[in-house]
């Protein structure tokens, strides 16, 4: 298991924790692909690893598009810097999957989720969710002045 619920940050949006609760799911049963993969490197356990990877993304894109869907509908202040933050993400998500797809080095990706993707995902629910949802919850933004 690389990531453990409880040490997941929660905000003040339930919708939000839930996700972040299956991203968690989705993340481990990729990682155990890529523990798999790296023990027994054949053509079968790369396409299991692949769509479980590609299932992550697309989770991925669903769970920011009903973010940035709500942040527009709610005339989130810091909207265009949120939404640049799923932007790089994503983008950092594809360029690690098309290098291992390029290079078939199971190290590209076991680097990627061991060594970035706990620490950005921790610091992006600290920061821009933790905002985000405290501005869902009360319509108040920490941009604002009081």
């Amino acid at each position: 298991m690389l990531l453990e619920k409880e040490s997941l940050p929660m905000v003040a949006m339930d919708f939000m924790n839930d996700v972040h609760l299956e991203d968690v799911d989705i993340i481990n049963d990729l990682f155990e692909h890529i523990l798999t993969y790296e023990k027994a490197p054949n053509v079968t356990n790369k396409n299991i690893l692949d769509t479980q990877y590609k299932i992550w993304f697309e989770h991925t894109v669903e769970h920011f598009r009903g973010e940035e869907k709500m942040m527009q509908e709610m005339a989130f202040p810091p909207y265009p810097m949120h939404k640049g933050e799923h932007y790089n993400a994503l983008a950092v998500m594809d360029n690690v999957f098309r290098e291992w797809q390029k290079s078939e080095d199971i190290m590209v990706l076991k680097r990627y989720l061991v060594e970035t993707l706990p620490s950005w995902l921790t610091k992006h629910i600290q920061t821009m969710d933790t905002v985000t949802a405290m501005f869902f919850k009360t319509g108040m933004s920490p941009c604002s002045i009081h």
